[in-house]
């Protein structure tokens, strides 16, 4: 199904218009001076179909497989906080 674009002036006159349409599975992007600045999806009940909505929309970008951990980077010693360290490298 193709996305939909309104303007922000058009969507609050026809914003009822705009949630039916969502909740019937239709994607809206919302445009400020022909700008997109905001998705309208319809809402998902279960974690998988709220990734699958993401994704179908471009908000992100994953294989599915499972994350593996990784170590920490750094470990701190001493008083200094992460703050610190950020702000000594940025100078």
């Amino acid at each position: 199904m193709a996305e939909r674009r309104i303007g922000i002036r058009e969507l609050k006159a026809k914003l009822s218009e705009c949630v039916r349409e969502v909740r019937e599975g239709q994607t809206i992007v919302v445009t400020e001076r022909g700008r997109a600045v905001a998705r309208l999806i319809p809402d998902a009940t279960s974690v998988r179909e709220r990734l699958a909505a993401l994704k179908s929309a471009g908000g992100i970008q994953w294989s599915g497989r499972r994350l593996t951990r990784t170590k920490p980077v750094a470990r701190l010693r001493g008083r200094r906080t992460v703050a610190d360290l950020v702000s000594e490298n940025r100078e």
